[in-house]
């Protein structure tokens, strides 16, 4: 099945899959949002493990390597394409939108807008990666809702890396959690904004840490929210009923995922197929293919 056509013809296939991609397994918390929100939509998922973490890159790569995975997507029958990786919507979103002008994208932000709109103490921490922060998106929600309560940033080095290794509570990962939450916590803070979609999966250590008093915002829902928006007004909803079909793919050894997304996800998920693929020379730079197993 191929949605996307050279050419820039789209012939809309209802039936078609929701693409979703990130650098690891961070986007598996929107994944399973999108899949309980609409389960009769077929989906597909990449995980670009070979290139994790993401946060440590320069935009230009991480623009290159998203852009090979939408072409990749559209390849395999995406009909709408979800950034589940806020560095990647950073430093991609308008890139993609410019490549792909007849492809719905949906990207990922750090919610500050509820987080202001909710706090209290005025202050608002947002824990994301290096590359989110230097990113347009949280430039110009800065500069949107900065000045209605005090922005609090907090890079979070090795996060995303301790969730894909697993140590989703080892004493290391607390550690380096105390380590990035203390001064937030020290200022006050009320209100939490989760700016990497790795961190919804440390998220009953950081209210550990954190306490009732601070509230945790995932914006895992409210993106789903948003994708089922956006196929209603493509009108490319699939009307059908019946099993959805969900293949993911990771650049990496599949075994390692595979675990993974057996722990992270819970036991009622849907049936997956997991499949490798991997990046080879092209005409038009690297290409992200299927691999067979």
């Amino acid at each position: 099945m191929n949605f996307y056509r050279p050419s820039g013809k789209r012939e809309p296939n209802l039936a078609a899959s929701i693409g979703v991609f990130d650098s690891g397994v961070g986007g598996l918390s929107v994944w399973q949002e999108i899949a309980r929100q609409f389960p009769h939509e077929h989906t597909l998922y990449v995980a670009d493990q070979a290139h994790m973490p993401y946060g440590s890159r320069s935009l230009a790569e991480v623009q290159t390597f998203s852009e090979g995975i939408t072409r990749f997507l559209l390849h395999h029958g995406a009909k709408i394409v979800v950034i589940a990786c806020n560095t990647a919507s950073a430093a991609a979103l308008l890139h993609l939108r410019e490549i792909f002008p007849e492809v719905p994208f949906v990207g990922m932000e750090p919610a500050v807008k509820p987080a202001v709109e909710r706090t209290r103490t005025g202050r608002v921490g947002v824990l994301a990666t290096q590359a989110t922060f230097q990113g347009q998106l949280f430039a110009k929600l800065t500069d949107a809702y900065g000045h209605n309560a005090r922005l609090l940033p907090q890079i979070g080095w090795g996060l995303a890396q301790a969730v894909e290794a697993g140590q989703l509570d080892s004493p290391a990962t607390l550690a380096l959690l105390r380590q990035h939450l203390s001064p937030l916590r020290e200022a006050g803070i009320d209100q939490l904004v989760l700016g990497c979609t790795h961190y919804p999966f440390l998220r009953p250590a950081i209210e550990q840490i954190l306490g009732p008093d601070v509230a945790i915002i995932d914006p895992a829902p409210a993106v789903a929210r948003q994708t089922g928006r956006v196929l209603a007004q493509r009108r490319l909803q699939n009307g059908r009923e019946g099993a959805a079909r969900h293949l993911f793919f990771t650049s990496s050894p599949v075994k390692p995922f595979e675990t993974m997304v057996g722990r992270l996800l819970p036991a009622q998920t849907p049936h997956i197929q997991i499949r490798p693929a991997r990046w080879q020379p092209g005409l038009a730079g690297d290409e992200l293919v299927a691999m067979e197993f």
